[in-house]
C-alpha cells in the first residue's frame, strides 16, 4: 500500500464528518487509526523493498575494489546497488543467507568451447566436440565464458545466431584466424585461410561479441598463423590468444614471447608438457625458465587453459613452488575435458589453491584479471553500478584427490563449491535454496 493511501485512512476532514459523540463513530475512528499504525509499523511498503536481492553475512572478495571481508551486497534493476555492512534484509524482495560463504564477482572463463552443433566432422566449430554453455556454467559460478576460436571469420555469424544470442550465459569469443574456425584436420593447417584483413572486418562488425583473435592447433614451423592473428589484433587493439600447436623440433616460446606477441597477448595451455611444445619449466632443474619470468613481466598473459591433455602437474607443481602462478585461470571446456581430470572451473581453481595460490589471488585470476585481459572492465567486480553477476562459493574441507591426465595424483583438504549464481541481477542457480523466498529461474 502506498504511503499517501495509508495516511488517507486518518484524513482529519473525514473524521470531522463523524462526530465522536456517537460511540459507533468513535469506534470507527479508533479502528482506522489502529489500522494506520499497523500498516506503518508492520507491513513494509513497496517503496521500502528497494532491492531485488540482498545478500547477507557473506565474506566478499572483490579484488578490483580491494574488498576482502564480511559485507552485504544489494542488487537492484540488474546492477550492484550497494556493498556495505549490515544492509537491512527487509529492503530486499529476496534475501540470500550467505553466512559462511564467499561472495565474489561472477567467474569469467576465458577459454572454453561452446560453438556446439550437429555438423559431422566439424569438431569445435558447430560440431559435437563443443558443448552448450548454460548447462555447464551457472552451476559452477561462471557467468561469462569466452569461446576460444571455435568460430572463424567465415563461420562466426552462425555461432552468433545459434549460441551467443540464445544463451543466458554471457558468451564472448576469440575469433579464429582460420576462416573455418576449429573444424579440425586440414582446415586448421590451411595458411591460405588465415586472413588478417577478413578477421579484423568481422571482429569490427561484431565488436560487442568478439574480444580478440585465436591461433590454434597449427603444426608447422611457420609463424604465419601467429603473425596474421597479431596483425588483426593490432588493427582493432585486441589481444591474441595462442594455443601453440606442435612441431618437431618445437618452436621457441622465447621467440614467440619476444619477437611475435605483444604485451597483453595470451599464452594458453601454459602448464602443458607435450613433446611437440616447449615447456615453461626446465625439466633439468625443475625451475621456471628465466625468460618466462621476463615475458610475464613484459605483459605476456599466462593462461591455464586446462583442457584434456594441456595441464600437467610436472609443470604446475614446480612452477607453483617457484611462485610462478597463472595470470588467468580457465578450463578449455569441451567434451574431452569436462569428464576427465579438468572437470570444471571450480576444480581448476581448487587445484591452484591447493598448490599454494591464496584464495583472493585465485578469485582474481578468475574474475578481474580476465576481464582486464579481454578489455571488458565492466565485468569481474562488484562496484556499485556494475552489472550484477555474482557467484556465491563455499570451501568444503575433506580428503580430495586432484589428478592430471597422466594419472599423477595429489591430495588436497579443501575444495571450492558453488552455492548460488546470479546473472544480470537474477538468481539462475541456487544449490540449497539459500534464497528467501526461493524463486525458480525462468527459462530462456
Amino acid at each position: 500500500m502506498k504511503i499517501h493511501a495509508i495516511f488517507h485512512l486518518a484524513n482529519p476532514e473525514l473524521m470531522k464528518s463523524r462526530p465522536v459523540s456517537n460511540p459507533a463513530n468513535a469506534l470507527y475512528m479508533f479502528l482506522r487509526i489502529s489500522l494506520l499504525l499497523f500498516l506503518c509499523l508492520y507491513i513494509p511498503s513497496a517503496e521500502a523493498q528497494q532491492y531485488a536481492v540482498v545478500i547477507k553475512d557473506g565474506h566478499v572478495i572483490d579484488p578490483k575494489n580491494n574488498i576482502n571481508g564480511l559485507m552485504d551486497v544489494a542488487i537492484a534493476e540488474g546492477k550492484i546497488a550497494l556493498v556495505a555492512k549490515n544492509i537491512d534484509g527487509r529492503l530486499g524482495r529476496q534475501v540470500v543467507n550467505a553466512k559462511g560463504l564467499y561472495v565474489v564477482p561472477g567467474l569469467i572463463d576465458i577459454h572454453g568451447h561452446v560453438f556446439y552443433g550437429t555438423e559431422p566432422d566439424h569438431a569445435y566449430s558447430n560440431g559435437t566436440s563443443a558443448i552448450p554453455p548454460d548447462g555447464f556454467t551457472f552451476r559452477v559460478g561462471v557467468t561469462t565464458i569466452v569461446d576460444a576460436g571455435g568460430a572463424g571469420w567465415r563461420t562466426f555469424p552462425v555461432f552468433k545466431q545459434n549460441v551467443i544470442d540464445r544463451s543466458r550465459t554471457r558468451v564472448l569469443a576469440f575469433l579464429n584466424i582460420v576462416g573455418e574456425g576449429m573444424r579440425g584436420g586440414v582446415y586448421e593447417q590451411n595458411t591460405n585461410d588465415m586472413d588478417a584483413r577478413m578477421a579484423a572486418a568481422v571482429a569490427r562488425r561484431y565488436r560487442d561479441d568478439i574480444v580478440g583473435f585465436k591461433v590454434a592447433h597449427y603444426n608447422g614451423p611457420e609463424w604465419t598463423p601467429v603473425d596474421n592473428a597479431v596483425r588483426a589484433g593490432e588493427t582493432l587493439n585486441l589481444p591474441v590468444m595462442v594455443d601453440f600447436g606442435g612441431n618437431n623440433p618445437p618452436l621457441s616460446i622465447r621467440e614467440l614471447f619476444f619477437d611475435h606477441l605483444r604485451p597483453g597477448d595470451i599464452f594458453t595451455h601454459a602448464f602443458a608438457q607435450l613433446g611437440s611444445r616447449e615447456a615453461i619449466v626446465d625439466a633439468g632443474n625443475n625451475t621456471v625458465k628465466p625468460f618466462v619470468w621476463d615475458a610475464q613481466k613484459r605483459g605476456i598473459i599466462f593462461d591455464v587453459g586446462y583442457g584434456g591433455i594441456s595441464f600437467s602437474y610436472s609443470q604446475a607443481i614446480p612452477a607453483s613452488r617457484n611462485k610462478f602462478f597463472p595470470n588467468t585461470i580457465s578450463t578449455d571446456l569441451h567434451i574431452g575435458s569436462m569428464n576427465g581430470a579438468m572437470k570444471d572451473m571450480l576444480s581448476v581453481m581448487s587445484k591452484f589453491h591447493q598448490m599454494g595460490m591464496d584464495l583472493p589471488s585465485v578469485i582474481q585470476a578468475a574474475t578481474w584479471s580476465p576481464a582486464v585481459v579481454i578489455k571488458r572492465e565492466g565485468l569481474g567486480h562488484l562496484s556499485v553500478g556494475a552489472e550484477a553477476d555474482v557467484a556465491i562459493l563455499g570451501v568444503v574441507e575433506g580428503n580430495f584427490g586432484f589428478f592430471d591426465y597422466t594419472g599423477f595424483r595429489v591430495n588436497g583438504n579443501k575444495k571450492l563449491t558453488c552455492e548460488m549464481t546470479i546473472r544480470n541481477g537474477r538468481i539462475v542457480y541456487d544449490l540449497n535454496g539459500i534464497a528467501d523466498p526461493v524463486v525458480l529461474p525462468r527459462g530462456n
